[in-house]
């Protein structure tokens, strides 16, 4: 791993002080309780029901999963009120239990929403938080959506927020997902600007996540660790309700998120930018507070965000794009496989590389192991959430090849993120042929996006074994057609009959 030095110019703005005084929780609070469903432009609020559709396919196909199943049998062990429904199965438990099984369920098979700049982020993870309020105070879904909008507003903005990002701290993005489930559940219960102000200070206290669940081998805590912080963010938020009192200045203040993260100056809050060793090298920690606060309202994050178009880690999507387009262009067997060299940017290596990832045990590792990704893409000429069966991680084929896949991390791919995820892929033939292929954004990237239809044959992918054709269509309408509907109806109709 080669270190890798960055410097940023620091910016004489950046500070907290001025600004008719007002802490940044306070300016997200001000944002937040002020945003009303009419300020939202049409093609934002088409957005939200585009992700949410998204969302509710990967909830449905993460249906039969271990982790899933787990933490709903605990929770109905625990019984309690029924404010709120889990999706696809029925159940009726209290808005705190179904904020975190429906946002595992979202996030459990890794083929949820993807938004990465200094840091990565799946935005509906938080969806839940918005949802399970809004079922127990009986909140239309306009009120959803406008807390969604939240969601992916400030769930973005925090990607942006630490420069380098939280992820090169070697902290998980779960970090930044504490601060902004409160924002959403406190928005469906009507917080006024103090009381959200102290939710996010209740949140921001207690829920920093280190990096490791994501790191070597993988087990259910990686697609866990972000739902624990969104039902803390529920929670929170009805404890600021009930008067709670949280710390305002959970970002700027006296070691508070800024300055324990390091590049911050607390007493005078403004920059104090860093060289610091991190999980890539050397590189200039600070903060860039314009990024999280300025010029909100001026356009939407949510239509920054990108789609999964493989159930798998965001960076192995180029790189299976790429594998798949040389396969099924020159009529490849796996059996003609000599050698399959991947270049990729040093985070992308980083993570998909490490020596755990070529012997996985686990769906949660398999599928963060761009060796194995790569392996059954070039096998089965696809890559689906069958690819990580327990029949398929024991399948001799993907490990036959696996060992011939070769990694190198780039200095001039690097260079070019997270503005673009370069990946260059050359398989050479047992014959001495050489297949190279290039490409630098993944589908479901605003710039290459999903369509209609390749959302409907998602979504159809995920759960057409579970709801007839017919079902299938009334499930889409539903979702697209849901502004005027309670979250009661909006939510019982979700379950499968």
């Amino acid at each position: 791993m080669q270190c890798l030095r960055f410097k940023w110019q620091t910016p004489s703005s950046q500070n907290c002080k001025g600004s008719n005084g007002k802490t940044i929780s306070r300016k997200i609070s001000e944002f937040a309780v002020n945003l009303k469903y009419e300020d939202l432009p049409d093609e934002v609020i088409q957005d939200v029901k585009r992700y949410l559709y998204d969302s509710v396919g990967c909830a449905y196909g993460s249906m039969d999963t271990r982790d899933v199943n787990a933490i709903l049998e605990i929770y109905r062990e625990m019984g309690g009120v029924e404010e709120s429904t889990v999706i696809g199965f029925g159940d009726k438990m209290p808005a705190i239990s179904t904020a975190l099984i429906n946002s595992l369920m979202i996030r459990a098979l890794d083929f949820n929403d993807i938004y990465w700049k200094e840091d990565p982020s799946h935005p509906s993870d938080i969806i839940p938080a918005a949802l399970s309020t809004a079922e127990k105070t009986d909140a239309s879904m306009k009120d959803v959506i406008v807390a969604i909008v939240l969601a992916y507003e400030f769930e973005q903005r925090l990607c942006l927020f630490a420069k380098p990002g939280v992820r090169e701290r070697k902290w998980h993005h779960a970090t930044l997902t504490q601060f902004v489930s409160p924002i959403v559940a406190g928005k469906i219960l009507g917080l006024t600007v103090d009381q959200m102000v102290n939710a996010i200070g209740i949140n921001g206290s207690h829920n920093h996540t280190i990096g490791c669940p994501t790191a070597g081998v993988l087990t259910m805590m990686k697609n866990t660790v972000d739902p624990m912080a969104v039902q803390s963010g529920v929670f929170a938020a009805l404890m600021a309700q009930k008067g709670y009192t949280g710390t305002e200045k959970v970002f700027e203040g006296k070691e508070g998120f800024m300055d324990a993260f390091i590049g911050w100056d607390a007493k005078n809050e403004t920059t104090n930018p860093r060289d610091m060793e991190g999980r890539d090298g050397v590189s200039f920690w600070r903060w860039d507070v314009d990024a999280l606060v300025g010029n909100l309202g001026k356009d939407y994050k949510i239509l920054e965000c990108s789609m999964k178009a493989f159930p798998t880690e965001a960076l192995t999507h180029t790189h299976l794009s790429c594998a798949l387009k040389a396969m099924i262009d020159n009529k490849l067997d796996y059996t003609d496989i000599k050698e399959v060299k991947v270049t990729a940017f040093a985070q992308a290596y980083d993570i998909l590389f490490d020596p755990a990832k070529y012997r996985p045990e686990s769906r949660e590792t398999a599928d963060h192991s761009l060796p194995y990704c790569l392996a059954a893409a070039i096998v089965d000429k696809k890559v689906t959430t069958e690819s990580f069966s327990d029949e398929k991680l024991s399948d001799p084929k993907i490990f036959e090849v696996i060992d011939k896949i070769k990694g190198e991390s780039s200095l001039e791919f690097e260079k070019m993120f997270p503005a673009k995820q370069p990946s260059k892929v050359v398989i050479t033939t047992n014959d001495g042929s050489e297949h190279s292929e290039y490409l630098e954004y993944p589908k479901g990237d605003p710039r290459e996006p999903m369509t209609m239809e390749d959302l409907v044959n998602k979504f159809n992918s995920l759960t057409g074994d579970k709801f007839k054709e017919d079902e299938l269509n009334d499930l889409k309408e539903l979702i697209f057609n849901c502004d005027n509907l309670s979250t009661r109806d909006f939510m019982t109709q979700l379950a499968i009959r």
